[in-house]
């Protein structure tokens, strides 16, 4: 008996882990960072490779990577040989299959944007948010 409680207590521990991960919480948070479409690319196909086997990513571009997002920068984004699809243009395919995707909290301020120029599905981080998601062990992070 005194070897089952332990058994039964993992089981019933691990049950309500994939639980809260089935519910929609990011289990993968790449921050995307860089301005260099190579990079961009590379962190993207990652992220959809992961996402292809079960993980659960969360997307967060900072500095130069959110021009990403913005509707008016997305033909200034090149497209690359083997994805054949620009860094934009995975980001939209990302928010296609179901990927959050967030600028960070200060992108806008600090530019000539409003949330209205992001593209459709993409987001303004919240740090509480984020915050939450770089704390928690169980979530894996990537930083390109």
């Amino acid at each position: 008996m005194k070897t089952i409680q332990p058994l039964l207590a993992s089981l019933v521990f691990t049950l309500f882990s994939a639980a809260a991960v089935a519910q929609g919480g990011a289990d993968m948070l790449t921050i995307l960072t860089s301005d260099e479409d190579d990079t961009q690319a590379m962190a993207l196909i990652l992220t959809m490779q992961a996402q292809k086997k079960g993980a659960i990513p969360q997307v967060l571009l900072c500095d130069e990577a959110g021009d990403l997002a913005v509707t008016a920068q997305t033909g200034e984004s090149e497209t690359l040989r083997g994805p054949d699809a620009s860094p934009a243009q995975m980001i939209q395919r990302l928010v296609s299959n179901g990927v959050q995707v967030d600028v960070c909290a200060i992108y806008l301020p600090n530019r000539d944007y409003t949330e209205a120029d992001l593209i459709d599905g993409v987001g303004v981080a919240q740090p509480p948010a984020i915050g939450a998601l770089v704390a928690d062990p169980d979530v894996r992070r990537f930083t390109f």
